[in-house]
């Protein structure tokens, strides 16, 4: 099992890598970044797979951005690891839209990828 230091720096590796992708508007770049068998549910029907994050990602309008802070983190085997994050969707023509995201990185090979994705809106 690791520290909580090294479980945050895994987990803002990827996150890192996925704001600037989302920011960026590079939807197979953020698909890139999630295994081959993951399951997506932003904030509409769920998908399977790259091709469906993919898909979301294209959908969104130029100018998202995405601010998040990590929230928990945990270890729930040697190459599987939870995270918790608040997250700030940003637009150029609508208010913020805050939301939680909870994430299930998995190492494959040699890097870490998101094989679970979930976005919940608290009201």
């Amino acid at each position: 099992m690791t520290g909580t230091a090294t479980r945050e720096a895994i987990l803002r590796g990827v996150m890192d890598r996925w704001k600037a992708a989302v920011d960026a508007h590079e939807p197979q770049e953020v698909a890139s970044y999630f295994t081959e068998d993951a399951v997506f549910q932003g904030l509409h029907p769920y998908a399977v797979g790259p091709q469906g994050v993919a898909e979301y990602y294209d959908s969104q309008p130029l100018g998202l951005a995405a601010d998040y802070r990590v929230l928990e983190t945990r270890q729930l085997a040697e190459d599987v690891l939870l995270g918790y994050l608040g997250v700030d969707f940003s637009f150029t023509d609508r208010p913020t839209l805050e939301v939680t995201l909870s994430v299930v990185l998995r190492r494959v090979a040699d890097q870490w990828l998101i094989a679970h994705y979930q976005v919940s809106k608290l009201d």
